[in-house]
């Protein structure tokens, strides 16, 4: 009777599901080229990972060598959706206990955060720039995605915010079979290092009198260059900051930046300074609102400017009003000669990426919802022109007087209730 009890047991064993038998983080482990499994604390989820990956610099030519790539699990439930963030940094914020991305809380999902390569903890040692590629970044993420897909086999959304939108839609363009659905939201799709698009949106963004407002201040801060000069100098030289220019270029770059800043976070223009203001009050809220560390030599946020650079393009500066109390000549080439390491100096940017994009999100009609704020500058070079009436799954949602921090959550109620539903449309079909 043991004997026929035993059998029984283990035919019964053999029809429960993998995940009855494993521990989510035996399964974890268990996965092709995971080299580390540890928990992490979540007041969101029933378990959280950080899982480490073993990834190939090079996916066309893995004898190259590899680095250890950095990616949280969040577990909901094995029957659940699952959402995959295609973060464009680092995943530190994902390391936060509350954390919780809003599509996996729409939808009840489960969330797999994936760090891009070349930054924080996902950054190869030695640091060679040859592998810092949207493509690789792509193959990146098809790697993930083929590896958690074999422990949660449900419907999976990518979905990625600013840099990270952009990373959703060009892991859209490379492997548009991976995924369901695809929720970009703010993210732009450049032409060239200086797109040229943005300038032209901060001359027509909100009403004449807020612009007005934000020139007379650049105006009055660039007019008091010599009482302020002391001060931003100290302030610099407090938080150790380095600059690859002179610190007055780096004084006129902070005032060139102030608009495009101002926009994308959704300034209140009632707070701006008047011109009667004092010389503490004026500097005190133009260092909050373009702090220089912005300009430093080496930050975290490095690798972006090198991807930037070569392939996935910024914005330029208008520098024609204020060009006669500017110490510089040209804003043309800034991010190069500003950002950009010394090895890369002679950097040139490659439009054949920008020209995939287009050519995919203008041609086809994938399952794709793309969220932009209505007075964010990254609208100007968003891909709100890939949707048109002939497609029936692209959708696209602009937040009234929207910035940068548009989301599901901020849109307008009628909007809100639309995407919500096509997407768990498409999640339950």
């Amino acid at each position: 009777m043991r004997r026929v009890l035993g059998i029984l047991c283990a035919l019964l064993s053999g029809l429960l599901p993998a995940a009855a038998q494993n521990t989510l983080a035996e399964r974890l482990a268990a996965l092709e080229r995971a080299v580390g499994v540890k928990p992490l604390e979540t007041t969101c989820f029933d378990e959280k990972y950080e899982l480490i990956l073993r990834q190939p610099l090079d996916w066309q030519a893995p004898e190259k060598g590899s680095f250890e790539h950095r990616v949280v699990v969040f577990h909901a439930g094995y029957d659940r959706p699952t959402v995959l963030v295609t973060e464009g940094y680092g995943a530190a914020y994902a390391y936060r206990p509350d954390y919780r991305e809003e599509l996996s809380r729409i939808f009840d999902a489960n969330l797999i955060f994936v760090e891009h390569r070349y930054f924080l903890a996902s950054t190869p040692e030695p640091r060679d720039w040859t592998y810092l590629t949207a493509e690789a970044s792509a193959d990146d993420l098809h790697d993930v995605r083929t590896l958690l897909g074999t422990i949660y086999p449900g419907k999976w959304i990518a979905t990625g915010i600013s840099k990270g939108g952009t990373t959703t839609m060009l892991y859209a363009t490379f492997y548009p079979e991976d995924v369901d659905v695809y929720v970009p939201y703010v993210g732009p799709v450049n032409r060239a290092r200086e797109d040229g698009r943005h300038e032209k949106f901060l001359r027509r963004v909100g009403t004449a009198e807020q612009r007005a407002v934000i020139e007379q201040f650049q105006l009055e801060v660039l007019r008091r260059r010599e009482r302020l000069m002391p001060l931003f100098e100290a302030y610099c030289r407090d938080k150790k900051y380095e600059f690859r220019a002179p610190l007055s270029e780096i004084y006129d770059f902070c005032v060139l930046e102030y608009p495009f800043s101002f926009w994308q976070w959704g300034s209140d223009a009632g707070e701006i300074p008047a011109a009667s203001a004092t010389d503490r009050d004026l500097f005190d809220y133009f260092i909050k609102a373009v702090d220089p560390e912005y300009f430093v030599r080496e930050t975290p946020t490095t690798s972006f400017f090198v991807q930037a650079a070569h392939e996935l393009g910024y914005y330029g500066y208008d520098i024609r009003p204020l060009r006669r109390y500017l110490s510089i000549r040209t804003g043309k080439d800034y991010l190069r000669r500003l950002f950009v390491p010394d090895e890369l100096r002679e950097i040139r940017f490659d439009r054949s990426l920008y020209r995939k994009m287009r050519r995919y999100l203008k041609r086809e009609d994938p399952r794709m919802v793309m969220i932009y704020g209505e007075n964010d500058p990254w609208t100007a070079s968003g891909a709100a022109w890939a949707v048109t009436p002939r497609k029936r799954n692209m959708h696209l949602f602009i937040q009234p007087g929207g910035s940068h921090r548009t989301r599901i959550a901020t849109l307008p109620e009628p909007m809100r209730e639309e995407a919500v539903a096509t997407i768990r449309q498409w999640l339950e079909e």
